[in-house]
C-alpha cells in the first residue's frame, strides 16, 4: 500500500510534503519527454513560443514507449535514465513544472531547483516496462512525432507505483549516510 495516492491534478503544493522513500500511487496526466523532445521544447521556450502542454504544476516522465500491442493503451513504458535530462530541468521548473519521474540519480542543479521550487522528482521501477504499461489508461501523441517513441506523449496513469527520490526538503535516496 502507497504511503500517498495522489492525483496529478493534487501535486502543485502537495509535491513539498512528499519525502525520501514515500511511496505514491499516481494516477492522472502525465507528459512523457526524453533527450530529443527537451531539445525542442527548449527551442520552443527560446524562441517564446507556447509548449505543446502546459508547464505550471505539471508531471513529465522521462520514457519513451514501445509500439502498443493490439488491445492496450500502450507498449512497454519503463523510465529512462533521468540524468541525460539534468541540463533541462532547472529551467523547467523555474517555469513550474512539479514533478519528473525517471530512474536514477540527478545533479546538484537539479537537486536545488526541487528544492527552489517545491518539486519532487520521482523514480519508477526500472526494468518493468511491461509492468508499467498496466497503469496507463490512455497514450496519446501530442507535439513531436517526427521523433518516434521520443515524442512528446500526453499519458493518463491509474494508480502507478512510484517512490520519492529527490524531495523539498533535500532528502536524496541515493545518498548513503553511513
Amino acid at each position: 500500500m502507497a504511503d500517498y495516492e495522489w492525483n496529478t491534478a493534487e501535486l502543485t503544493g502537495l509535491a513539498g510534503r512528499l519525502r525520501v522513500f514515500d511511496t505514491v500511487s499516481l494516477s492522472g496526466v502525465v507528459y512523457t519527454a526524453r533527450d530529443a523532445a527537451h531539445k525542442k521544447l527548449f527551442a520552443l521556450l527560446d524562441a517564446g513560443k507556447p509548449l505543446p502542454f502546459p508547464l505550471k504544476g505539471s508531471t513529465i516522465y522521462y520514457a519513451g514507449p514501445t509500439q502498443t500491442p493490439p488491445g492496450l493503451a500502450i507498449g512497454s513504458c519503463g523510465p529512462t535514465t533521468s540524468g541525460r535530462m539534468d541540463p533541462f530541468a532547472p529551467r523547467l521548473l523555474d517555469l513550474g513544472l512539479c514533478c519528473m519521474i525517471g530512474k536514477g540519480e540527478r545533479s546538484r542543479e537539479v537537486k536545488d531547483a526541487i528544492i527552489r521550487n517545491h518539486a519532487v522528482y520521482l523514480c519508477a521501477i526500472g526494468g518493468a516496462g511491461a509492468l508499467a504499461c498496466q497503469c496507463i489508461r490512455s497514450c496519446e501523441v501530442i507535439a513531436f512525432p517526427e521523433l518516434g517513441c521520443e515524442s512528446v506523449k500526453r499519458l493518463v496513469f491509474d494508480h502507478f507505483p512510484l517512490i520519492v527520490a529527490n524531495d523539498a526538503a533535500g532528502g536524496d535516496i541515493f545518498t548513503r549516510n553511513d
